[in-house]
């Protein structure tokens, strides 16, 4: 990642660090290919998303919410690009998504 980039904010980039260029992708693309990164990252590492599709400014933060990712700060202040940096989570044995899935019904 580019250190000059305020979005990076006071994090030393470590060579575990990401970025992902959504440029262009429409919905769901973007979200989905974070969330691979992302479980390809070890906990604590850094992802800088970069995206064009406006869907991202929701998405971005529920996959964070949803998977246990920090979302550290996201920047929409040079339109039409979005940026997004996520920190991975720790390994959990399952997201909030899948418990859901596998509750027993009422």
């Amino acid at each position: 990642m580019d250190q000059g980039n305020t979005i990076v904010g006071s994090h030393a980039p470590s060579p575990d660090d990401r970025r992902l260029d959504a440029i262009g992708l429409a919905c769901p693309l973007p979200v989905l290919k974070a969330r691979k990164m992302l479980a390809q990252m070890a906990p604590g590492a850094r992802l800088l998303v970069e995206a064009t599709d406006p869907m991202a400014a929701i998405d971005i933060p529920h996959l964070c919410h949803e998977d246990g990712h920090i979302l550290v700060n996201q920047d929409r202040s040079a339109p039409p690009i979005l940026r997004f940096l996520i920190e991975r989570g720790t390994d959990r044995a399952e997201s909030a998504s899948e418990r859901r899935l596998d509750r027993d019904p009422l």
